[in-house]
């Protein structure tokens, strides 16, 4: 019986419809991101990627397009309401590339979206902190499929299915993190940005944190490492352990000497 009914639901699992073949992420890790891509940034001026990794601090690069209902507008925001409480300076030790998938998008759109959402961080967020490009059919697609970002428009709805996601690029233009979702967590955000800057960024307690945690892709967020826990705590056992030896031996040693 048991065998009928698992042949049974079998039958009835549909296949995935058609306007989501090759929609979905490819994980890259490491991979590089091709910085000589150009684009137009919302003023409607010619740049490349490179111009946004020269100053050697890591990159949130999101790939979206202006016009989505809802994907693209979730992800955004839940990035913005993540950088909310991240105590890292935009512009200073990090930057926010958001490129179009949509070729057919022009500047003016990508300028008031990016209005949209400076506005939307409810205190100052530095403009030169956060570029909004445009681009061209090639550009756009060999930079998602560099990332691993498959998509597809879906004429039938003047949409486009993609995946929902944030990467966080290394100053040399590599893939450290991709997080998925729509909420990312701000010491998730801190950290992922810390990590790709090699330490560049961030404080002591981050480097320990990042000892001590490592990314669980699964829950989408940086996870305790048992191991490295351990390590680190044996560590400062010994070292307490020889504070207090050498504090007995100088305290001995001058009780000695009075004698």
């Amino acid at each position: 019986m048991c065998a009928v009914r698992l042949t049974f639901a079998a039958e009835r699992i549909e296949p995935a419809p058609a306007d989501l073949d090759g929609v979905g992420l490819t994980a890259k890790l490491d991979a590089e991101i091709p910085l000589g891509l150009e684009f137009t940034d919302e003023d409607g001026t010619p740049v490349r990627l490179s111009d946004y990794f020269e100053k050697g601090r890591p990159v949130v690069l999101t790939l979206n397009y202006y016009r989505c209902p809802m994907l693209c507008t979730l992800v955004l925001n839940g990035l913005v309401a993540g950088l909310r409480d991240v105590e890292l300076e935009a512009a200073k030790d990090y930057q926010i590339v958001t490129v179009t998938i949509d070729p057919r998008e022009k500047p003016d759109l990508a300028k008031a979206k990016k209005a949209s959402y400076l506005e939307s961080f409810k205190r100052p967020f530095p403009a030169e902190g956060w570029h909004f490009l445009t681009g061209g059919a090639e550009p756009i697609e060999a930079l998602a499929a560099a990332a691993g970002f498959g998509y597809r428009y879906v004429e039938a709805d003047d949409q486009y299915a993609h995946p929902a996601a944030i990467y966080v690029l290394t100053p040399e233009g590599r893939i450290s993190r991709v997080l998925t979702g729509v909420e990312f967590y701000p010491k998730t955000l801190r950290l992922a940005l810390v990590e790709a800057s090699s330490g560049k960024i961030g404080s002591a307690i981050d480097q320990i944190l990042l000892y001590c945690y490592h990314y669980d892709a699964e829950r989408g967020r940086y996870a305790p490492a048992a191991v490295k826990i351990m390590r680190l705590g044996g560590a400062v056992t010994v070292l307490a352990l020889g504070l207090m030896l050498a504090t007995f031996w100088v305290r001995e040693n001058r009780r000695r000497r009075t004698t």
